[in-house]
């Protein structure tokens, strides 16, 4: 755990509590405690909150640290590492921190239940949220003024984001560095982990189903071939040509393998290919949709704020600032 007082430094603050889980607890630690001088880059200031400054984790174990309740009103980014009991609301002092922490600019993230500590707050009230599909609809009963969306791996709405599962808690991570530093060090850090980059799809696909009497087909060497070929216009056509199944069994196959469809699928490579030039050439905006695979500069830029939530000319100004 690092703590230097840097102001440059981004300060994100993880909550222990009593009965802590620690595998997602272990993710926030590894991934954005951990030094990272690969980056080149400015990294994170990593703190934990307990609020007795000792907390007893699941396994028997104490986690303690330096910090106590009042390090979440100085963060940047509060995490949530899961959260046990959903439906009784939080001690006072946590759902009063995590308010006014959020009212001075924090960034909420929360690992699986830990939506429930922001919901409890009342500071998911008309915005998008999700979590692990077991409890989406104990969310949805307890918080209808919750817009739940049910099969996403994580929610970014606005300043808060919310997560499903314990593995779903990387992809989020991951998407917060990205905001942060751009697609080249998500990358990074993601080979560091083993992990994707990006998953697409959602949490559906997880969900307990019979086993298939004939397994479908591995669609990744076709995701490979599609990845080197952004720039040309792909069809359904041109997937199942590739994996040499008729259209119908490709998609019934890609659906198996992604939890979505191609031309989903396709949309989000793209932007993320223009995350790259955006971050890395001069290119104009025109350049970087057609050298991704967009037919038009609209439809660019529609996509692009629907996955990357900001505009292509505001994304590559914060990341030239970031490299100034």
């Amino acid at each position: 755990m690092t703590d230097r007082n840097t102001p440059a430094r981004h300060r994100i603050v993880t909550l222990a509590y009593e009965g802590l889980w620690p595998l997602e607890f272990g993710i926030a630690a590894e991934i954005f405690g951990w030094p990272r001088p690969e980056v080149e880059k400015d990294w994170y200031e990593f703190r934990v909150a307990c609020p007795n400054r000792s907390t007893q984790a699941i396994g028997g174990y104490a986690i303690t640290s330096p910090y106590g309740i009042e390090s979440l009103y100085e963060a940047d980014t509060i995490i949530i590492p899961g959260w046990q009991n959903i439906i009784a609301p939080p001690p006072q002092e946590i759902l009063d921190a995590v308010r006014t922490a959020h009212a001075n600019g924090a960034r909420l993230l929360s690992f699986c239940t830990g939506a429930f500590v922001f919901a409890h707050a009342g500071l998911l009230d008309g915005q998008q949220a999700t979590t692990h599909w077991r409890h989406l609809p104990r969310l949805k009963e307890l918080f209808p003024e919750i817009e739940v969306v049910d099969d996403v791996l994580y929610v970014d709405d606005g300043n808060i984001v919310t997560s499903a599962g314990s593995s779903a808690a990387i992809d989020a991570s991951l998407h917060v560095i990205r905001k942060d530093h751009g697609s080249g060090v998500a990358n990074k850090v993601a080979r560091s982990l083993v992990a994707p980059p990006h998953r697409d799809g959602g949490q559906s696909q997880y969900i307990e189903a019979p086993v298939q009497e004939r397994p479908g087909k591995s669609v990744a060497a076709v995701l490979d071939w599609a990845r080197e070929m952004l720039d040309q216009p792909l069809t359904i056509a041109c997937f199942a040509r590739q994996a040499g199944m008729s259209e119908r069994t490709f998609l019934r196959r890609f659906r198996e393998g992604t939890g979505t469809t191609p031309l989903k699928w396709l949309r989000r490579e793209r932007v993320f290919r223009a995350m790259q030039l955006l971050e890395s050439t001069p290119l104009d905006i025109t350049d970087v949709a057609m050298q991704s695979g967009f037919a038009s500069v609209e439809t660019f830029r529609t996509a692009f704020r629907q996955i990357a939530y900001t505009s292509p000319y505001a994304y590559r100004k914060r990341f030239e600032a970031i490299d100034a």
